[in-house]
């Protein structure tokens, strides 16, 4: 009995250590984790959506047709949120992250590096399609890199108006489509509401996005983003698309940039003065932490309260 006893607390003891032997995370600064799973999550959703675009058009419908996009988009948000959901919420969307400091879900100091890793996220997607379409696109307009016409290749990274829309129309489009977003994903973490089940907001925040693509995409292709809108446009423009790609559509370029960051503010804004603030009042058991309430796409506690040290 007296050997068996010893053998159970070296085992208890050598449980114990190995516990306290784990490494240590490699980067300790919380600016520095968010800003790299921000930018690698964006990468992930404008790669394979940009890549869906090229595939289309390049193939001219022998790959896939507008719902192809429209899938690409939208698969592409779920994956970029399983890579980057638990560290820096996964945004992807200055539009997102904008409305997430206005209702004090996310810290207004976060606000510059968020989108910076954004843009920069969207950059690199943008660029890496690029290397890995070039022949194809070639291919397709002979070497003539276009905006508009019918061999026009720049539509596959940024979006354009179609010929009949106005810049005003334009702008109630983009500001609707956001305010759709943001409405729906303020409803899909209410946690006092019928959230996504916990492990399934990558599926469900994926498919709000195929929706808006099915429903509202066909008047200039449903940015609903500045940066995954301005960031490929910069990058066309010194690729070789130049900057026709400012000029197109009456000078369309700020409305993709614009019009999102009003649009999910309303559309947060009416969620919460519709639905959200009349919830009758529960015990504080089955609330829950402050922080799983409020966060954004099931993100974790260290991005509503970040500090960087």
């Amino acid at each position: 009995m007296k050997e068996k006893a010893e053998s159970m607390e070296l085992g208890v003891s050598q449980q114990r250590g190995a516990t306290g032997s784990r490494p240590r995370a490699w980067l300790q600064n919380e600016c520095v984790r968010v800003g790299l799973a921000e930018t690698l999550c964006t990468y992930i959703m404008m790669a394979f959506g940009l890549g869906s675009v090229a595939q289309v058009v390049t193939g001219q419908g022998a790959y896939g047709q507008y719902v192809s996009i429209n899938l690409g988009f939208g698969l592409g948000v779920a994956m970029g949120i399983h890579v980057g959901g638990k560290v820096s919420g996964a945004h992807m969307n200055a539009a997102v992250t904008l409305t997430m400091c206005a209702f004090g879900r996310l810290a207004w100091k976060m606000l510059p590096l968020y989108v910076f890793a954004q843009f920069l996220g969207s950059f690199l997607a943008a660029g890496t399609i690029y290397a890995v379409y070039y022949e194809a696109i070639y291919d397709y307009c002979g070497g003539n890199m276009t905006v508009t016409g019918v061999k026009a290749t720049a539509g596959i990274f940024a979006t354009y108006p179609a010929p009949y829309l106005s810049l005003l129309g334009g702008f109630i489009d983009q500001v609707f489509g956001t305010a759709m977003l943001l409405l729906c994903i303020m409803a899909l973490s209410d946690q006092k509401n019928k959230p996504a089940p916990a492990g399934s907001e990558p599926v469900a925040v994926g498919l709000l996005v195929l929706l808006i693509g099915i429903s509202l995409g066909s008047n200039s292709g449903y940015a609903i983003n500045p940066t995954r809108d301005i960031a490929p446009r910069i990058f066309t423009a010194i690729a070789g698309w130049g900057v026709e790609v400012f000029r197109s559509g009456n000078g369309w370029w700020w409305v993709p940039i614009t019009a999102p960051f009003v649009g999910g503010l309303l559309g947060a804004g009416l969620y919460k003065i519709m639905v959200e603030l009349h919830h009758p009042g529960t015990s504080t058991r089955r609330e829950g932490p402050v922080e799983e309430e409020s966060a954004p796409l099931g993100n974790q506690e260290n991005t509503s309260n970040n500090v960087c040290v």
